[in-house]
C-alpha cells in the first residue's frame, strides 16, 4: 500500500505525499523511488511512478520537470516531452498531475479552489532563497488566480534538527534578510541548525499567502517512510532515491 499524506487546506484538488512504501524498486532504493536521475532500475522507476499516478489520479497524465534548483517556473499546458529544466508548474488544465520530486528539499503543493489553478513547487535552499514559491504564485496569477484565495501545503523535508549547515551559508541568506537570522538556531562551533520548513512558509507568508499547512515530517529521521539525500550521505550510501509529491484537477 503506498503512503500518501494530505492536507486539508487542498481538499478541493487532488493531491497527495508520497513516502517510499508500496514500490518496487529494491536495495538503497527500495520502495517507491520515482527519480529517473537515479541508478535504480528504469522499469521499476517507470512503474512506481505509474503507481504514484494512478492511486491519486487515475487516467491522468504525470508531468515532472528537470530540476535543477531553480526559480524557474513551467506554465503546463501538455505533457512536457522533453522535460524543461525548471522547479515548478503552475496549470489549469485538467487531467495532468503535477509532479515534484524531493529528497530532503521542501515540496510546496499550491490550490486556488476559485480560479481552480494549481501549482507544485521543489524548493531547496537555493530554489526557495531564489524566489521559486514567489515565481509560482505569480505564474498561477497569469491563469487567473488570486493569491488571496491560493492555499499551500508544505510537505515531507528536512527538518531543523536534522540540517546543520556552516556560516557561509547562513550568510547567503542574511545577505538577503537580516531578518532571516530566526530560521536559524545555533549548532556545535560554527555550524547552525537551519529551518528550511519555516522558511518556505514564511517566505509564503510574505508573499500574501494566508492558508498554509506545515505537514511537519523529518525526511531525514523516519528512514522507513522517505528517502534523504543528507541521509544516504551520511551512510555512505552510493545513490538516494526520491519521493514525489502531486496535485491535479479532475476532469
Amino acid at each position: 500500500m503506498l503512503d500518501i499524506t494530505t492536507s486539508s487546506l487542498l481538499d478541493g484538488a487532488t493531491h497527495g505525499f508520497l513516502g517510499r512504501a508500496g514500490g518496487v524498486s529494491e536495495g538503497i532504493y527500495s520502495g517507491l523511488n520515482i527519480g529517473l536521475g537515479s541508478d535504480d532500475d528504469r522499469a521499476a522507476i517507470l512503474e512506481n511512478r505509474r503507481r504514484a499516478t494512478e492511486a491519486v489520479l487515475p487516467g491522468s497524465e504525470l508531468v515532472t520537470v528537470h530540476q535543477v534548483h531553480s526559480a524557474d517556473v513551467v506554465t503546463v499546458s501538455a505533457t512536457l516531452d522533453p522535460r524543461p529544466q525548471a522547479d515548478a508548474m503552475v496549470t489549469d488544465r485538467p487531467n495532468l498531475l503535477l509532479g515534484i520530486l524531493t529528497a530532503d528539499c521542501v515540496p510546496v503543493l499550491f490550490h486556488d479552489p476559485q480560479a481552480n489553478v494549481i501549482g507544485a513547487a521543489h524548493a531547496g535552499w537555493k530554489g526557495a532563497l531564489a524566489g521559486v514559491t514567489d515565481n509560482t504564485i505569480s505564474a498561477m496569477e497569469a491563469l487567473g488566480a488570486d493569491r488571496s484565495h491560493i492555499a499551500c501545503a508544505i510537505g515531507p523535508c528536512i527538518a531543523r534538527p536534522s540540517y546543520e549547515v556552516d556560516v557561509g551559508f547562513r550568510a547567503k541568506f542574511l545577505e538577503a534578510d537580516t531578518d532571516n537570522d530566526r530560521f536559524f538556531a545555533a549548532g556545535k562551533p560554527g555550524h547552525f541548525q537551519f529551518d528550511i520548513e519555516s522558511y518556505v512558509a514564511a517566505r509564503l507568508q510574505a508573499a500574501g499567502i494566508s492558508s498554509i499547512d506545515k505537514l511537519g515530517l523529518d525526511t531525514y529521521v523516519h528512514a522507513d517512510r522517505y528517502f534523504s539525500y543528507r541521509r544516504s550521505c551520511h551512510r555512505g550510501e552510493p545513490g538516494y532515491g526520491r519521493q514525489i509529491s502531486l496535485i491535479g484537477l479532475k476532469p
